[in-house]
């Protein structure tokens, strides 16, 4: 399949870069191995953390996640409160392990996220002590500037409609940053990590696939 030989190849390239900037990464080619991967590198009792994250409920990696001897803070849980998920949030700051995706990742190998919370950029860049990132291939972008462009233009306006949200992008699928204000507004906090003084803090695990938004 050609398109899976272009993101193997594009994801090389940028696994070759984060080892530079002192993030780990792996590529598969599928789901399943990806998630055995995440599910051995999590130690027994473990405490750990989520963000919001399709990609993690597309992979199943959420289901993974719940055979495991852990402390997981399953935010995904049926019957729970909104005030349940907040305290999930705040004690993800300090989890052994936060698990989440990325918007977007350039081929150089910065990580760009943007949420409307900011408990998940938060998380990315302080507090757990690891954190692993499972991030489709589809999210593979040139540079900073199509990180960007994806992040207003495919990833805000997706997750616009999946709450059900009154943003201009969920109603025209295109960014009206001009008019996008409080309390409309999702795209408020955002994060580019350009490397990481710990080479084992931050693990970037590769899928082929398009998943996510």
């Amino acid at each position: 399949m050609p398109e899976k030989t272009i993101w193997r190849k594009r994801a090389e390239t940028v696994i070759r870069n984060l080892k530079l900037r002192g993030i780990n990464s792996v590529y598969f080619e599928d789901s399943e191995e990806a998630n055995e991967f995440i599910a051995d590198a999590i130690k027994k009792g473990a405490t750990v953390g989520l963000g919001g994250s399709t990609t993690i409920i597309e992979t199943k990696l959420i289901d993974k996640l719940r055979t495991l001897p852990i402390n997981l803070l399953d935010r995904y849980k049926k019957g729970i409160t909104k005030e349940e998920v907040d305290k999930m949030r705040l004690d993800s700051l300090t989890s052994d392990i936060f698990i989440s995706s990325a918007n977007a990742i350039t081929l150089s190998g910065q990580i760009v996220s943007c949420d409307g919370v900011g408990n998940r950029v938060a998380s990315m860049l302080f507090g757990p002590r690891k954190v692993i990132l499972e991030i489709g291939a589809n999210k593979i972008v040139n540079n900073l500037s199509e990180a960007i462009e994806r992040i207003h233009n495919v990833a805000a306006p997706q997750n616009v409609i999946r709450f059900n949200g009154n943003a201009p992008c969920g109603k025209t699928g295109i960014c009206d940053d001009a008019h996008c204000r409080y309390p409309e507004r999702f795209c408020n906090d955002w994060a580019i990590i350009e490397g990481q003084n710990d080479s084992d803090r931050i693990t970037v695990v590769f899928v082929a696939g398009k998943l996510g938004f």
